[in-house]
């Protein structure tokens, strides 16, 4: 090990490193670096946190769940989306869980569930600070805790409730004890990484294998810069390596184990949580397979999953619809990268002093992190969403900050190069943000011009620093504002409010005429566009309410529609059914998505962005804004007036999606059949001839078509379900509870719940 790749405690300033200490700058007043960071922590809370009143529910799926789980500690414990604890959320609760601590403390409101986001949010800004701090100094600190304030993506994901903030506090969390561990010896060394490890795990919690990609990265710093010989490097490293496995496992070998009722996993095949592992959240997001986006909808990246986050491939971190969420300063790292390898050669040949050289544990760690997350959102196959690459954000802002230290440390010992590798730099960065920019010139146009002059001043006085040493402060502040004033202009522009209904966030401006950035590109846009995987049938823009009939272009072999293709692992289900003719419109302007994150199920259908509240009387699920209808209300109130005893008061066809307005805007126990997409076999038909024999359930909310689900959709459990329904239960008219027969699905498409019909009211006990 050499002392190049352990970390050291930086000093607080450094007025005299390196070979010419005619070329130091000034320390700052030891109150500047306190004052400094309290100013990025306060504008970091200002940017999460102003007007959370009016974002609603934000992601109204996780926010019935919120409220599910307070109702009892199973619910708590499993993540169960309703109240009567018959299916989970698609992701482990732990993210969750400081929202519902949110909801009793404040109380049920949307503000509160989105709190501990904001909290988090800023105490991840924090956390970064102190972990870089310790690596490159207070100045690289300072920059990193800004740009990862200033990153477009994070601002929007710690503005909504879903579960990314928390996931990346914990992974920064991690860092900063990888760092702390790099920097000890002995049995602090171990505890440290041993803590490491344990955060690691807890990411796992938040939203499984998402976790687990920063674990090469953490390693490789470890073994290169941890403290010891290196067997005894090595037994820590498989320590702490145990260590991660137990806290990111205990919860799916609970599940596994629990010996009572417990609520069917939503999104996996089998109710089981290492199925969700594996395949949903695991290997179908990075290959595409039937587990993670239907191969028809979404597989090799394209078709519907792909619209969100562009086609897989190099390019998509730089495309239309990722480009100006996340990769700004991605040139930026690539160049701190190469300064990092010519400083190591530099200090081989005795050109530089170790001194002026930053540790390679640090450059690894988030070099490796950066890579890797960044190669696998490029490469996945399966959903991927824009605001997936906040993971990234880290990463980039710890290499722009050791970039800065960097340089500024190989200035000081005496090399002139430093200043123009800064420059270029600059060129690099404002270059790319002009051409994000323009790829929306009447969005902000002329931030071009104004980023173009910072730049070029930012670029003369870096040149001029070369000889005129007291310029250097300067110019690096005019470089870093150079680089930040376009993603900051992005960042700032995040939405008091969403049409999206949190299940999409984004930032900047609109790509497809919806407010906040949470549509579909434009066709023809750079880097992407309306996905290839749509047929040609498809409208290019889309109105306000999906189109009536299924495009003539649609295949008819999707997995998971009817005839379409089975989906692996699942060969115990039933076969699908036939093609309706007709694709009912979306609920809430929106066809359900990916669970919570406005995708696709692996049986369903993936939704569009950009779906309003204003839309399908429905109107409550991923994209509505969780409040009732006049015909919801009139519905539920008459299943409560009809079956004051059953302890089930409704059941709803068609998932989460459309129960989510019911769980919100209510008090009584409402469930959501077939999880998010309504394909889980939760509940089975076992249990509802359970249910309706016991009257424990009276009520279902279906639809007209095939006695319940989803018309065009009904295959598999669905059909079962539907099947049962339309023989065992009787259609309840209309004016029985005050309702107006056939509007809601003529005029919106969506019924009384939303996607897939649900305007037709059944009664379970009359037949």
């Amino acid at each position: 090990m050499s002392n190049s790749a352990h970390i050291r405690p930086a000093p607080a300033a450094s007025a005299h490193d390196g070979r010419h200490t005619s070329t130091s700058v000034r320390s700052l007043p030891a109150w500047a670096a306190p004052v400094a960071l309290g100013a990025v922590l306060v504008l970091a809370a200002v940017l999460y946190g102003w007007a959370l009143g009016s974002l609603g529910w934000a992601n109204s799926y996780y926010s019935a769940a919120v409220k599910s789980m307070g109702k009892s500690w199973t619910n708590f414990l499993f993540g169960s989306f309703d109240p009567a604890g018959v299916v989970t959320v698609d992701k482990p609760p732990a993210a969750l869980w400081p929202q519902v601590i949110s909801s009793k403390i404040f109380g049920m409101h949307g503000w509160a569930l989105i709190l501990p986001q904001v909290l988090e949010g800023v105490a991840g800004v924090l956390v970064l600070h102190r972990t870089v701090r310790r690596w490159a100094g207070e100045g690289a600190a300072l920059i990193a805790a800004v740009v990862l304030t200033l990153t477009p993506i994070t601002v929007a994901i710690n503005r909504d409730n879903n579960p990314d903030t928390l996931l990346v506090l914990l992974l920064v969390s991690a860092a900063y004890a990888l760092t702390r561990a790099l920097q000890a010896d002995g049995r602090a060394a171990t505890w440290w990484l041993c803590a490491s490890g344990f955060l690691i795990g807890c990411g796992f919690l938040t939203k499984m294998l998402a976790a687990w990609m920063v674990v090469p990265a953490f390693a490789l710093a470890w073994l290169v810069g941890g403290s010891g010989p290196w067997i005894p490097r090595v037994r820590r490293l498989l320590g702490a390596g145990a260590v991660l496995a137990a806290s990111s496992l205990w919860w799916v070998a609970m599940v596994a184990l629990w010996p009572g009722d417990r609520p069917y996993i939503g999104g996996s095949t089998d109710g089981s949580a290492w199925d969700l592992v594996i395949g949903y959240n695991g290997l179908g997001r990075v290959f595409g397979s039937s587990d993670g986006a239907p191969q028809g909808m979404g597989g090799s990246g394209g078709g519907f999953a792909g619209g969100f986050g562009g086609q897989a491939g190099l390019g998509r971190l730089f495309g239309a619809q990722v480009g100006g969420q996340i990769s700004w300063l991605l040139p930026v790292c690539a160049l701190a990268l190469a300064v990092a390898v010519a400083g190591v050669v530099l200090r081989r040949r005795g050109v530089l002093p170790d001194s002026a050289v930053l540790p390679a544990s640090g450059w690894l760690l988030w070099g490796t992190w950066l890579v890797v997350c960044g190669a696998v959102f490029s490469s996945q196959k399966g959903i991927f969403h824009p605001y997936y690459t906040t993971q990234l954000a880290p990463a980039i802002a710890a290499l722009c900050g050791g970039l800065t230290a960097a340089l500024v440390r190989i200035h000081r010992a005496g090399l002139r190069w430093a200043p123009l590798v800064g420059a270029a730099a600059v060129v690099v960065s404002v270059a790319w943000a002009v051409k994000l920019v323009r790829r929306a010139p009447d969005w902000n146009g002329w931030l071009v011009w104004l980023v173009l002059l910072v730049g070029c001043a930012a670029v003369v006085l870096l040149v001029l620093a070369r000889r005129r040493v007291r310029l250097l402060t300067v110019a690096v502040c005019a470089a870093v504002a150079s680089v930040l004033l376009a993603p900051g202009a992005w960042a700032v522009t995040v939405p008091g409010s969403t049409s999206m209904g949190g299940s999409n966030p984004m930032a900047g401006p609109q790509t497809l005429g919806f407010p906040g950035g949470g549509g579909m590109p434009r066709q023809g846009s750079n880097g992407g566009g309306l996905p290839s995987g749509l047929p040609s049938g498809m409208p290019s823009g889309l109105p306000s309410g999906m189109p009536s009939g299924l495009p003539s272009g649609m295949p008819s072999n999707m997995p998971g529609l009817p005839g379409g293709g089975t989906s692996s692992g699942q060969t115990a289900e039933p076969p699908s059914g036939g093609m309706s003719s007709g694709m009912p419109t979306g609920g809430a302007n929106g066809m359900p998505g990916a669970p919570g994150e406005a995708g696709s199920n692996n049986r369903g259908t993936p939704s569009f962005p950009g779906a309003g509240s204003g839309g399908a009387p429905g109107g409550g699920g991923g994209f509505g804004n969780g409040e009732l209808t006049a015909d919801q209300r009139k519905i539920i109130q008459y299943a409560v007036e009809h079956a004051p005893g059953a302890r089930i008061k409704l059941a709803v066809e068609g998932g989460a999606l459309n129960a989510s307005a019911f769980i919100l805007g209510t008090d009584q126990t409402v469930i959501g059949m077939g999880g998010f997409t309504n394909s889980d076999n939760a509940p089975s038909v076992a249990q509802l001839e359970k249910w309706t024999k016991n009257g424990e359930l009276r009520y279902i909310l279906g639809s007209g078509t095939n006695g319940g689900g989803m018309p065009g959709l009904a295959g598999g459990y669905t059909k079962q379900r539907s099947d049962w329904i339309a023989d065992h239960c009787t259609k309840v008219p209309a004016s029985a509870y005050g309702g107006t027969s056939g509007t809601s699905s003529q005029n919106n498409g969506g019924g009384a719940m939303g996607f897939g019909g649900g305007n037709v009211l059944y009664d379970c006990a009359t037949k």
